[in-house]
Parts: C-alpha cells; structure tokens; sequence
C-alpha cells in the first residue's frame, strides 16, 4: 500500500472542507462588520464580502492544491498521520493569519471612517461672523 497516496486523500478533502468552512463562517458573521465598516451601506459591504470570499478561496485552495506535494514519500501509519498534521497545520496557520490581515485593514477602514464623522459638523454652517477687536 502506497501510504503517500493515502496522505493525499485525507489531506485534500480535509484541507478543502476546512477551507469552505472557515470562509463560510467568516462570510456569515463579517457581513455585520462590514456594513458597520461602509457606514451602513449593505450593498456595498455585500459586494466586498463576496469579493473578499473569492479572493480567500482562491489563495487558500491554492495553497492547499501547491502543500499537498511531499518532498518524501510516506512509509509508515505514523508518517501518514506526520505529514497530514504538518500539512493541516500550516493551512490552518494560513487560514488564520489571512483572517487576522483582513480583520486588520478592515478595522482602520472603520476607524477611519469613524474619525471622518466626527470631524463633520451636524448641521452645515449658517452663516460667517467676523471677528471683533477686543
């Protein structure tokens, strides 16, 4: 039995499901920040997080298809259970990580955005007074 090919058939569909996972919950439960982040525009915040799931499947599950290649073969129940443990291990790092890189930009837009309303006036000014000489 050739148990590198055995490492490759649980790794794929683990790695992937985990994946769909990951970018299903994070796509469920970031919409609300988003729409906080674009000042309640739901339109747009469903536009970027679509875009944002895409870009994510697409770097991920080409990470997962580009780490699912080992450098030596696979002999032993052990060593189909060290390789898919590295190997499950980094794509989660990743996974983690991209969430982390995303929450990060994410939130100094909203920051930013936050500031920016602050510094408008509420009500748009009514007229210019000069000033006086004391």
């Amino acid at each position: 039995m050739d148990y590198t090919v055995v490492s490759y058939a649980a790794y794929l569909p683990i790695a992937t499901g985990v994946t769909i996972w990951v970018a299903r919950t994070l796509s469920r439960n970031g919409r609300i920040f988003l729409a906080d982040v674009f000042s309640g525009d739901e339109r747009l915040a469903d536009a970027v997080n679509h875009l944002l799931v895409v870009g994510f499947y697409l770097i991920n599950l080409g990470f997962v298809a580009l780490w699912m290649r080992n450098d030596e073969a696979v002999d032993t129940v052990a060593g189909v259970f060290n390789a898919l443990s590295y190997k499950l291990g980094t794509v989660l790092l990743l996974l983690g990580v991209m969430h982390l890189g995303n929450v990060y930009v994410l939130n100094r837009i909203r920051r930013r955005g936050a500031l920016e309303r602050q510094q408008r006036p509420p009500v748009a000014p009514q007229g210019w007074v000069a000033p006086t000489r004391a």
